[in-house]
C-alpha cells in the first residue's frame, strides 16, 4: 500500500523555479533517501512534505488522503534542521 505520494509537485520562489513536476510514491516499509548537489531542491522538497512550504502546483497524499489543507502540526511529519 502506498504510504506517501507526491503528484506533480512544483515550487517557485518569484522567478526562480526550484521543483518542477516532481512525482514519487513511497510504499509502507520503504525507505527514501533524498540526495543531490547543493541547491537542487532537497530541503525545499522536505519542507513541502512537512507543510512548511506550500507547493505552487501538485498534490501530497498520505494514505491516499490529501494533506494539502493540513497545517504542519497535524501532518505527522517532522522536518529537522541540520545542525553544525
Amino acid at each position: 500500500m502506498t504510504l506517501l505520494e507526491l503528484q506533480h509537485i512544483g515550487v517557485s520562489f518569484g522567478q526562480e523555479t526550484v521543483l518542477t513536476d516532481l512525482s514519487l510514491q513511497l510504499k509502507e516499509r520503504e525507505t527514501l533517501a533524498v540526495l543531490g548537489r547543493s541547491g537542487c531542491g532537497k530541503t525545499t522538497l522536505l519542507k513541502v512534505i512537512a507543510g512548511l512550504i506550500n507547493p505552487s502546483v501538485g498534490q501530497i497524499l498520505l494514505r491516499k488522503r490529501s494533506m494539502m489543507s493540513l497545517p504542519p502540526q497535524q501532518r505527522g511529519m517532522i522536518y529537522r534542521y541540520q545542525e553544525a
